[in-house]
């Protein structure tokens, strides 16, 4: 039997986070569980009748006016040649995934032949807990590190660091497979450590051993709240190179007054994370925007924060995103992956006001491609 052509690249021995490949895109894996892992339990998921039953809409009666009307101070605008598919419908028709990995670049274009993104795809560790998502971003690299760099691991809303080609296998083991997914059940319980660490001896290796030289991955909250993700790569469509850093602006313009807005090194709890990420298809009814929203102990009243006029967004306790809900903010799942489409600057004052804070969709009939909600237990696929 031939050694499959995948399984017989060696993975790169050193690692330089600025090259990525020309055919970067998301890649999907669908794989059984094997009889030595045990599935996370998904019992009680079940696809969404319509979109009105997995995302409620906005209701002037219940959200204002406001909910009707795009943002009249907006000054940003596409470019006069914009043009996308209108007529295509969106809802139900996007991939279903599992889990979803952001790989930090420190880059807003990816166009050349690269490293953590072909050990993923490369390993011949695969996931086992369904399909998984990954994707380039401008994530910032690690300041005193050129040899690995840092995962975003969703819906697990955590922070891998010291990644490698070299340590791939043991990110998909003992991260991937072991944390929650898009269909499992909400818990408060944090990723779990690493089955075997990599870090002391064994009698006997373990398939993910890596090289004693290689830094043992590191685990950490994500400290933001909300996620909001620009699909930016130019190489595979123009449109998403041109929009992302425009909604990008204006989503940092409501963003600020409410004291939410963090640029890429601001890791101070709450708030929201903007960052620019690979295609994820359907470039045809750009913008695309995946946001994803963490749960957290009394998402109801801090999900509405008000100016208190230090700059800082006020909860329901009157503290703002520097008071003492660190812990509460820092952590957490996401509960929420809403994934819109045909996005424009000025809708984007409503999306921060309703879909970021509220979880609410304001055009659903135009925007809304898909996503998941766990409390619920229903997704789109």
């Amino acid at each position: 039997m031939s050694t499959p052509p995948s399984a017989s690249k060696p993975l790169p021995t050193s690692f330089n986070p600025y090259k990525m490949t020309s055919k970067l895109k998301n890649l999907y894996y669908r794989l059984t569980p094997t009889s030595s892992t045990t599935a996370l339990p998904t019992t009680g998921f079940t696809k969404a009748p319509a979109a009105s039953s997995l995302f409620p809409q906005t209701d002037p009666t219940a959200d204002g006016e406001e909910c009707l009307h795009d943002c009249a101070s907006c000054t940003i605008k596409y470019p006069n040649k914009w043009s996308i598919d209108e007529d295509e419908e969106l809802y139900g028709h996007v991939k279903g995934w599992s889990t979803h990995l952001i790989v930090a670049t420190g880059k807003t274009d990816w166009d050349e032949k690269g490293s953590i993104m072909e050990a993923v795809d490369h390993s011949k560790v695969k996931p086992t807990n369904g399909r998984l998502m990954l994707s380039a971003s401008d994530m910032p690299l690690p300041e005193h590190n050129t040899e690995s760099t840092a995962v975003l691991l969703l819906p697990a809303f955590t922070i891998l660091e010291n990644v490698t080609p070299a340590n791939v296998p043991d990110l998909i083991t003992n991260y991937v497979n072991s944390g929650p997914t898009n269909t499992s059940p909400l818990s408060s319980t944090a990723l779990p450590p690493p089955a075997a660490s990599t870090s002391e001896p064994q009698s006997e290796p373990a398939p993910t051993s890596v090289p004693a030289s290689v830094p043992a991955i590191k685990a950490r909250p994500c400290p933001h709240k909300y996620l909001i993700l620009l699909c930016s790569q130019k190489t595979r469509d123009a449109r998403c190179g041109q929009s992302a850093p425009l909604l990008r602006r204006e989503f940092e313009r409501h963003l600020r007054p409410l004291g939410l807005y963090r640029d890429l090194h601001d890791e101070r709890p709450g708030g929201v994370g903007i960052y620019f990420i690979s295609h994820v298809g359907g470039h045809k009814f750009a913008a695309n925007v995946m946001i994803y929203r963490k749960e957290i102990a009394a998402a109801a009243s801090a999900d509405k924060p008000v100016p208190n006029g230090t700059g800082e967004a006020a909860g329901a306790d009157g503290e703002g995103e520097r008071g003492g809900k660190a812990s509460e903010d820092i952590q957490g799942q996401a509960a929420q992956c809403i994934w819109l489409a045909r996005v424009k600057p000025e809708d984007c004052e409503n999306i921060i006001r309703y879909t970021v804070l509220q979880g609410k969709v304001v055009k659903p009939e135009r925007q809304l491609r898909g996503g998941f909600d766990r409390g619920k237990q229903l997704v789109s696929w």
